[in-house]
């Protein structure tokens, strides 16, 4: 029998009674992530300090059927790590340090609480690249980061998180420590588990320790911005740059709603007359960036830009990518709750899955404005509401429930970077089938017979 106090005492012996967490006042912080509309309340919360704790803590969770949530920020955007059945938010925290930057062999090893910023920083120290770049970098931990497999604004030419996974440390609910993969590129010993618990959202094991592969830091760097009458002609001009040979390291889009929110927030000077905007920039050797941004330029320009600019300076540079990064706060300005939500089509299909978004948003009465990769059409269609409207919240879900639906019609997917969590559950068998959802159960079985981890996720 698992009492409030007998869990707390056993909890403490493994991780001390101040690492412990089970007063109502304490655990309301972790009822939530940074998904909108979703709220259970742990049991506790637990922060371990080591792998083997994190080991004593599963053992007991599988021991006594106790739910187990692994969590790092909590700065996901697909209720990944809120504990819908209870039981204990295991928080990755404090395993925060980097243990290692080799820039011989071209990696790095972490716990699994480093943010995404820091190991970039040491990366960069090291005259090194760390190439995976979430939009909540300077929070989301490395852990945080595999568990999801996110993406970022340099996935088109750099790919997202697992293309950069070498190895993991992590353990089974039963306990077990697991090492995969390791310090090669090349290894094909075996099933891929790296791959596997990549992108599992911590429904099969609780990541503690990443490798990962870095680059050498690029010696230059370069933005421009292009404005365009419609997203149409934007999406042409994405297709263009593509098709003359370059894949840019930057390749962003804004529609109208989005440039005049992002406009009013931060005073950028962007074109308020523009029904979309590319944010293009490139990295690399001095005169490849300068001679490809030229060619985007004109490719541009030739696709029927009304206004291509290139920033002059690293002042003006930064300035761009703040109007992308700031979308989603100067939307969040415009009604007291925001829902982000994403989707990824192909490429060419980016202008008619807006397009549609906005016939749905009109049919619903509600106010969704798009952002995202234009590179490899992953879109953020993103709600602003009051909450307080509990029909405009209904209308909301039954709104992203019609636009999941026209991202799989036109080969696309219901996630391209936030994950499934929570959020995605309910329209997962339509994206994968029921026999490849089955599949998915059976793995976790495999993984998790006692079904405690991350339960209502992924395989459950």
């Amino acid at each position: 029998m698992n009492t409030h106090t007998e869990l707390t005492e056993a909890l403490s012996t493994i991780v001390g009674r101040e690492n412990v967490r089970v007063e109502a006042g304490q655990l309301a912080p972790y009822a939530r992530d940074a998904t909108p509309l979703f709220h259970a309340v742990p049991d506790a919360v637990v922060f371990p300090g080591s792998t083997e704790e994190v080991a004593a803590v599963l053992r007991l969770a599988s021991e006594r059927g106790i739910p187990v949530v692994p969590r790092g920020a909590g700065s996901n955007l697909c209720a990944g790590t809120v504990a819908l059945k209870g039981g204990i938010v295991l928080v990755l925290t404090r395993l925060n340090r980097i243990l290692e930057v080799s820039p011989d062999e071209l990696l790095a090893r972490v716990q699994a609480g480093v943010t995404t910023a820091q190991l970039a920083q040491a990366a960069g120290a090291a005259g090194l690249l760390y190439a995976p770049d979430p939009g909540s970098h300077t929070v989301s931990t490395v852990g945080g980061n595999v568990a999801t497999c996110a993406g970022g604004l340099r996935g088109l030419k750099y790919g997202v998180t697992r293309n950069y996974v070498l190895g993991l440390e992590a353990v089974l609910p039963t306990g077990e420590i697991l090492r995969t993969g390791g310090r090669l590129w090349k290894d094909v010993a075996g099933y891929d588990l790296t791959r596997l618990l990549t992108g599992a959202e911590g429904t099969l094991a609780v990541i503690t320790e990443v490798t990962v592969a870095l680059l050498p830091k690029p010696v230059d760097t370069g933005t421009g911005v292009a404005y365009f009458d419609s997203l149409a002609d934007a999406s042409r001009a994405v297709s263009a740059v593509i098709a003359s040979g370059i894949v840019p390291a930057t390749l962003e889009f804004l529609d109208r709603k989005c440039i005049a929110a992002v406009e009013a927030y931060a005073k950028l000077g962007l074109r308020s007359d523009a029904g979309a905007l590319l944010l293009f920039g490139d990295d690399g050797d001095p005169a490849v960036v300068s001679a490809n941004l030229t060619r985007i330029q004109e490719t541009c320009t030739a696709a029927g830009a009304l206004d291509v600019t290139l920033a002059e300076d690293v002042a003006r540079a930064d300035a761009l990518l703040a109007a992308r990064r700031c979308s989603l706060p100067a939307l969040s300005r415009l009604g007291s709750l925001t829902i982000l939500e994403d989707a990824t089509v192909p490429r060419h299909r980016l202008a008619e899955m807006v397009d549609r978004i906005d016939t749905i948003a009109d049919r619903h009465e509600l106010r969704i404005a798009t952002f995202g990769h234009a590179g490899d059409g992953n879109l953020h269609p993103t709600c602003v509401l009051d909450p307080d409207d509990t029909g405009a919240v209904d209308r909301a879900h039954e709104a992203f429930a019609e636009i999941f639906a026209a991202a799989i019609a036109m080969d696309g997917t219901i996630t391209g970077e936030h994950g499934v969590g929570a959020a995605k559950l309910p329209f997962l068998t339509d994206r994968l089938g029921e026999d490849q959802v089955a599949l998915l159960r059976r793995i976790k079985h495999a993984f998790d017979p006692a079904g405690i981890l991350n339960p209502g996720k992924l395989g459950s």
